[in-house]
């Protein structure tokens, strides 16, 4: 129990840490990434005027039907792709990557390509 209240707190502590040197503009707005241990949830978030412009996660209810599980690469990647589709509908190419305090690997890494793949650029 100790164990993961400590990594919930050094998560807290990076990401804050990081929070201080980037934020989304409405020319470039952030995309942050949440990962728990059954899901994974992305957002594009103008930080200026506080808003939320397109948002993707695997209880998606497009991505429900075709995935078994929110918590694996495979799952991660299809979130990050329907993120960028939903981005560049609302005219959004550019984005700010902000990986919420955690490593740059696995499904953060899997959904970050998979946004790419889609058309986002950062």
């Amino acid at each position: 129990m100790l164990k993961v209240k400590s990594r919930l707190i050094s998560r807290k502590r990076r990401h804050r840490r990081v929070r201080t040197k980037i934020s989304g503009t409405p020319l470039r707005p952030r995309l942050n990434v949440f990962r728990s241990s059954k899901h994974i949830y992305a957002q594009v978030i103008d930080d200026q005027s506080g808003k939320t412009l397109a948002a993707a996660s695997s209880l998606d209810p497009k991505l429900r039907s075709d995935l078994p599980s929110g918590s694996n690469r495979e799952g991660a990647r299809k979130v990050g792709a329907l993120l960028a589709q939903r981005a560049v509908d609302h005219g959004i190419k550019d984005v700010v990557f902000d990986r919420g305090g955690y490593l740059y690997h696995g499904r953060v890494k899997e959904l970050a390509e998979g946004a790419r793949e889609a058309g986002l650029n950062f």
